[in-house]
């Protein structure tokens, strides 16, 4: 329910609708869901708090002490207890009416500066000659230090740009082609694979001597018609070691420079996997 800001002015009864009250010596002090309202409902209940306004805000008993000492300007290291205490005590007073549980906290720091502030009234303690006196406000010093440490790091860390608040992180998705990239082959994996055919063929060869000439473009041109309507071909099922060793080390030649002219492409799906050949693809 909020209170208008506007003035209306008296309407007459002959032009004020049914449904709206039939009062004409006052305006409206307020709207309920844009309806006029001329009086204030007697069962309306506001909460003790609800037009409270807390100017500052402290996150415990430590953060409001260090915020008297530096507010009034005290040297930290040397607290004048009376006067911060009297100041404290009123500020627990101010939130014990309003917050029991949250002044539970406050009291008990606030217990600890009256201890502090009764031991400081006492003669002190005798200590061995040339060691200092100890002070009461020593750990109420070595703990607000400790805190104001901590909270200066954390103001500079929430400088810090961080993900979610002050940036996103950019996301660029790029479609790919489903045709498969397999790894290269190679060298020594060609080498090792040409090494089996050559046993496979020396246990199979023929004790035949004869005088041939071996063309490596004729067998380039076998090799492209062994190729054609296929997508793949094993590497070893383009020899035939019942040809013997000449033919198949031309075949390898003709392979070598039909992958030198990027005519075929020589993949392997994984390493120690299986060598197969295919015909180069071409984009259109």
């Amino acid at each position: 329910m909020t209170p208008s800001a506007s003035t209306e002015l008296p309407v007459s009864l002959q032009d004020t609708p049914a449904s709206m009250p039939q009062v004409v010596d006052h305006v409206a002090v307020a709207r309920l869901y844009g309806e006029p309202l001329f009086s204030m409902p007697s069962d309306l209940y506001i909460p003790p708090d609800a037009l409270e306004v807390f100017l500052e805000a402290f996150e415990g008993p430590l953060d409001f002490l260090l915020y008297l000492i530096r507010k009034q300007n005290f040297n930290i290291l040397d607290i004048p207890m009376a006067g911060v205490t009297r100041q404290y005590l009123a500020y627990v007073d101010e939130i014990r009416q309003r917050n029991l549980e949250l002044a539970a906290e406050y009291l008990l720091m606030a217990a600890m500066l009256i201890e502090i502030k009764s031991r400081m009234l006492l003669p002190p303690k005798k200590v061995a000659e040339g060691e200092e006196a100890e002070d009461p406000r020593a750990e109420l010093v070595r703990r607000l230090l400790e805190y104001e440490q901590m909270k200066l790091a954390s103001m500079q860390l929430n400088v810090v740009p961080q993900y979610g608040r002050d940036f996103l992180q950019a996301q660029v998705y790029i479609e790919q082609s489903l045709q498969p990239r397999f790894p290269d082959v190679s060298m020594d994996e060609l080498q090792t694979a040409w090494r089996d055919i050559l046993k496979r063929a020396n246990l199979v060869q023929h004790h035949k001597i004869s005088r041939e000439e071996l063309s490596v473009r004729e067998h380039m041109t076998i090799v492209l018609k062994h190729l054609q309507g296929r997508k793949f071909v094993e590497f070893e099922h383009l020899f035939d070691p019942t040809l013997g060793t000449p033919v198949l080390v031309v075949t390898f030649i003709a392979l070598l420079e039909l992958a030198k002219e990027t005519l075929i492409e020589i993949t392997q799906a994984e390493a120690f996997a299986p060598i197969y050949v295919r015909l180069a693809y071409t984009p259109s």
